[in-house]
């Protein structure tokens, strides 16, 4: 049988109705294309696209289930490894994973192993909640810092094994950059919601409105008879460029800017309670994912323009070219080889940014050409709001609370790769607390490992 080299398409909100709504962009596959999406499988026998999955799905076997129907099975097989498959199915950078690895990558396109996860979820999404069954408890009790996905994949996986888990969450809601950076167009809260309550009916815990560090601290919860401690407390603290003008009125971190969003509902204001700017002209300095959030955001919230401003070019922009597609088909206007030097006020509120040209130089330690300033290329663009989406990095508190912790100069947690294990006795952490930002299955894989560290130590 002749195999299509390229993916079954997949339904779309038309652009020009999504840009002025925060409803979700893919419409994903029926059973139909579900079915002919998984005939386009090899059933290769030694399936590269498994390793290059950070949960180690079973890819192969759960396609081969949908390829016959049978969505129930395929759906069983996902989460034997995986506890989230709504959302990783629809946020995984799986063209850079699983689907890089994929055979009929090499002449055509990958099978959609995304979509055909994201299928598999939804379509059980609401009758499968009461299939989870708690397991027989072991009597040990384990803390988890964080119920981000690092934080909630190691509390599913210790929760299975018979540990009594309690999740600790610094905000009012769970789910970590789920709900509070990951904007609902992309991500609908509501799927999150049910993947949680999943979790609840395994038996994990969960107290919200913990700061660990402040509330209590790690040493607190050992005394309290929790016999291990993972920290999957994400990485929350905004980096700014540090140029003048950065403290004007209308000038936003994306993690503020996300967060009041998707979060707070801002985009309801008034009906929510947190208000944020909605300006005409705005700049979002950046080119990863968080950038086009950000930008997309801006433009349903009814901005004229939106420009990413980015210092190199597209080729270099880490962003998923989903996303990016997404963005220009949106309207979003791409400024690159730009880069800001000034924000400049008026009456205390942005009124320009000031920027610069770059042209590409030698390669720097990333492995990226190096950015270079054109010079005298400086220019102005009218904006009234600026938000800079840099990047982040773990907040100290839980560094500067916790004795014997060892971190790196830039506030990462240290561990041992291959464990999780911290420098301190019963402490393991894994996701964006020790990475600093990254993607939402690096940080489930990492939870993995972790948990299965902890119960190696704990059943000895």
């Amino acid at each position: 049988m002749k195999v299509a080299m390229t993916k079954t398409p997949v339904r779309e909100q038309d652009p020009r109705v999504r840009r002025r709504n925060f409803d979700e962009v893919s419409l994903g596959y029926s059973l139909q294309e579900a079915m002919q999406e998984a005939n386009r499988c090899l059933q290769c026998k030694k399936p590269m696209c498994v390793t290059g999955c950070p949960v180690n799905v079973q890819i192969p076997r759960f396609i081969a289930a949908l390829k016959e129907g049978e969505v129930e099975k395929a759906l069983q097989i996902i989460r034997e490894t995986n506890n989230l498959p709504a959302v990783c199915g629809r946020v995984c950078p799986q063209e850079e994973q699983c689907e890089k690895r994929c055979i009929l990558a090499r002449k055509g396109e990958s099978v959609a192993i995304g979509r055909l996860e994201r299928f598999a979820a939804d379509y059980f999404m609401d009758a499968e909640a009461s299939q989870e069954n708690p397991a027989e408890t072991n009597g040990k009790k384990v803390a988890v810092v964080g119920g981000g996905p690092a934080g909630l994949t190691a509390a599913a996986d210790l929760a299975k094994l018979g540990y009594e888990v309690t999740v600790f969450e610094a905000f009012h809601e769970l789910g970590g950059v789920l709900v509070y950076g990951i904007p609902e167009f992309r991500l609908p809260k509501a799927l999150v919601k049910k993947e949680i309550e999943k979790l609840k009916a395994l038996g994990v815990k969960f107290e919200t409105d913990v700061i660990i560090g402040k509330t209590i601290l790690i040493d607190e919860l050992f005394e309290n008879g929790y016999q291990a401690v993972f920290i999957g407390s994400g990485a929350g603290l905004p980096k700014f460029m540090g140029i003048p003008g950065e403290n004007l009125n209308g000038v936003y971190s994306a993690n503020e800017y996300l967060t009041r969003i998707n979060l707070m509902k801002a985009y309801d204001f008034p009906h929510s309670h947190t208000p944020v700017k909605k300006g005409k002209r705005i700049a979002v300095v950046g080119g990863g994912n968080v950038a086009m959030d950000a930008a997309r955001c801006a433009l349903r919230l009814g901005a004229d323009e939106v420009h990413i401003v980015y210092r190199r070019s597209e080729a270099e922009m880490p962003a998923r070219r989903e996303e990016v597609h997404h963005a220009r088909e949106e309207g979003i206007l791409f400024d690159i080889l730009t880069n800001p030097v000034e924000i400049i006020g008026e009456d205390g509120w942005v009124k320009g940014l000031k920027c610069v040209r770059m042209e590409l130089g030698e390669p720097d330690q990333s492995g990226r050409r190096r950015p270079v300033e054109r010079k005298g290329s400086e220019f102005v663009m009218d904006m009234d709001i600026v938000i800079m989406a840099l990047g982040t990095s773990p907040n100290p508190l839980i560094k500067s609370t916790t004795p014997g912790l060892e971190t790196t100069g830039w506030g990462g947690i240290v561990v041992r790769e291959e464990t999780g294990e911290t420098s301190k006795d019963g402490v393991y952490a894994g996701g964006d607390a020790v990475t600093g930002a990254a993607t939402v299955i690096l940080a489930m894989g990492a939870g993995k490992k972790a948990a299965r560290a902890i119960h190696e130590k704990l059943s000895k």
